[in-house]
């Protein structure tokens, strides 16, 4: 179970990084993302969407090591981080829920929110 779990996990973050990559790339989906002011976002907000998508490869690495599927160059366990970015997405959906995009609010917090949800629900397991 959790191994399902975490890789769908993984597959979530991977999605929301090329996403964030597009973004970074200058493609016109500004509106979903950093409060949704822009279309296409200033090239000082594209280093944080480079930034977001580094860190959202990470978050999938973590899971994908959590699960087993690759294996561990940590010599601890996954487990805390897990944790963390359970606690991390929670309050990022809630900032998502307080977004003036409505485009932001309707499809990254439902997404963030059932993300949230599954990383609980594998660091429980």
């Amino acid at each position: 179970m959790v191994t399902v779990l975490s890789i769908t996990a993984a597959v979530i973050f991977l999605l929301i990084a090329i996403f964030q990559v597009l973004l970074a790339l200058g493609f016109p989906l500004g509106e979903f993302a950093l409060g949704g002011f822009h279309k296409v976002l200033p090239k000082k907000l594209r280093f944080v969407s480079i930034g977001n998508a580094v860190i959202l490869f990470l978050f999938a690495w973590i899971f994908l090591q959590h699960a087993s599927v690759l294996e561990s160059i940590l010599p601890f366990s996954t487990h805390v981080f897990v944790w963390i970015i359970a606690i991390f997405l929670a309050l990022n959906s809630i900032a998502n829920l307080f977004s003036v995009s409505k485009k932001e609010k309707y499809v990254m917090t439902p997404l963030s929110a059932a993300a949230c949800i599954l990383c609980f629900w594998i660091a429980l397991l």
